[in-house]
């Protein structure tokens, strides 16, 4: 059944009945009106895929309501039918963007013929406008993911520079690197680069699956093969066929997994589970872990043979404390990107409050580093984000994975308040009420710390 509506405008009664019945048989949705002002009101308010129109009616002919009908909606394709046509009638509608003319009297299969001819033209368009629409969404996403690898620090540059001289290569690449520094972003932006950047890129997290639902992920499944398998499935291997595989924490591979996925980078072959058809996929493979894959190794928890087909090419990620004088850049653009998310002012924040966030040891990098921006912006009152708040905040975080901290929390946070506390009277110039108010809290609590920390 066709969804679409088709729009029939012609003014004979029997002629029109007929058109409508002869569609009708064929699963089309058909709309007829026996004049054209009537026909344009309707078709203002719901325009139809196809419309067919009579050339000599009135009180408005043929040739208007087609100009009409193409102002209202150019993509609507226009049979044209008559009685009375000439080749200066067909011309002048071609010109005017009919897509077919068809002389009376017709056969309902002649009739027939030209819509579905039509009608598989409007398909291939549609499809047409989808495939490029998905590019466009999929370059968007890519180019997006290239623009948030924020930095210019010497470290990520060498990163860079390893990027572009790797990217158009097919060589495998083994990307290595803390939880949170961005290996997933700098796979994409290999595949962007690479020379199959117009086929797909697709990813699976190795150590979110059990085996079983792992090799049926990576190599896919006959119908039957196991209980819930209902229909076929295709595997990552097969879906990125001609593109890019990305194997994301490839360090908790099950042993038994790591054989079978040695056999594909070796042989280049597969099986579907529960298949006997070897199938061959053209996939260029980027793993990625955040383990010490030689350290397993020698623990002999990954195996050494699997370890060099994955790290033809190793790419390292530094850390967020390595690479610290990127920490303002990530932080404004995180808190542009949450404004414009937001709809709303952007946020800043002090140099006393940067400070903080430059100076703190960031386990979770650049993803922890995001989580407490967003946080901070949501949380804090102004237009400036306090660098108390900041502090409470990072104080947090310290308390969460101080095993990370390389000096005690309390001499943190003690250290941290008493230079803010001073800061702040230095620039109230001694005035209490005002440095409690640039702290956020009370003149009482301000007494309260003055005292404890022996600056009064």
């Amino acid at each position: 059944m066709k969804s679409e509506d088709i729009i029939v405008i012609e003014d004979n009664d029997t002629m029109r009945l007929g058109i409508v019945e002869s569609l009708k048989s064929e699963g089309y949705t058909v709309t007829a009106f026996d004049n054209g002002p009537e026909a344009l009101k309707k078709f203002q308010v719901l325009p139809a895929a196809v419309a067919i129109v009579d050339l000599k009616m009135d009180p408005m002919n043929g040739i208007d309501v087609l100009r009409k009908i193409k102002e209202i909606n150019s993509s609507t394709e226009v049979l044209m039918i008559s009685a009375f046509g000439t080749v200066e009638d067909a011309v002048k509608a071609m010109k005017l963007g009919a897509d077919d003319f068809l002389t009376k009297p017709f056969s309902p299969e002649e009739l027939r013929m030209r819509i579905n001819k039509i009608w598989e033209k409007i398909i291939n368009n549609r499809k047409l406008e989808n495939l490029i629409e998905h590019n466009k969404l999929l370059n968007d996403e890519l180019f997006t993911g290239y623009d948030e690898i924020i930095g210019s620090s010497g470290e990520i540059k060498k990163v860079f520079s390893l990027v572009e001289q790797v990217a158009e290569k097919e060589s495998t690449i083994l990307i290595s690197g803390e939880s949170g520094t961005g290996k997933e972003l700098i796979a994409r932006v290999i595949h962007q680069k690479s020379k199959r950047v117009a086929y797909p890129f697709i990813r699976i997290n190795c150590g979110a699956l059990n085996d079983n639902l792992l090799e049926s992920e990576l190599f896919g499944h006959e119908k039957g093969s196991f209980t819930g398998a209902i229909k076929q499935k295709k595997g990552r291997f097969e879906l990125a066929d001609k593109g890019t595989l990305f194997l994301d924490e490839v360090g908790d591979l099950s042993p038994a997994m790591q054989v079978k996925l040695l056999r594909v980078l070796q042989e280049g072959e597969f099986e579907r589970v529960g298949g006997e058809i070897t199938l061959k996929a053209d996939v260029r493979i980027i793993a990625a872990s955040n383990k010490n894959l030689q350290k397993l190794i020698a623990e002999e928890k990954f195996r050494e043979d699997l370890f060099y087909r994955l790290s033809v090419i190793p790419v390292l990620i530094p850390s967020l404390r390595e690479r610290k004088e990127d920490i303002p850049l990530l932080v404004n653009y995180f808190l542009q990107k949450l404004a414009e998310k937001n709809r709303s002012e952007n946020k800043g924040i002090s140099n006393e409050g940067m400070k903080l966030l430059v100076e703190y040891h960031w386990p979770g990098n650049i993803r922890e580093l995001e989580n407490l921006v967003e946080r901070l912006y949501v949380i804090s009152p102004g237009n400036e984000i306090e660098p108390l708040l900041i502090m409470n905040h990072l104080a947090g975080n310290r308390s969460a994975s101080n095993r990370h901290l390389n000096f005690p929390l309390e001499e943190a946070v003690y250290s941290f308040e008493k230079n803010l506390i001073l800061q702040a009277m230095k620039k109230s110039e001694g005035v209490k009420n005002r440095a409690a108010k640039m702290l956020g809290i009370s003149t009482s609590v301000l007494y309260y710390k003055l005292e404890k920390y022996g600056l009064i």
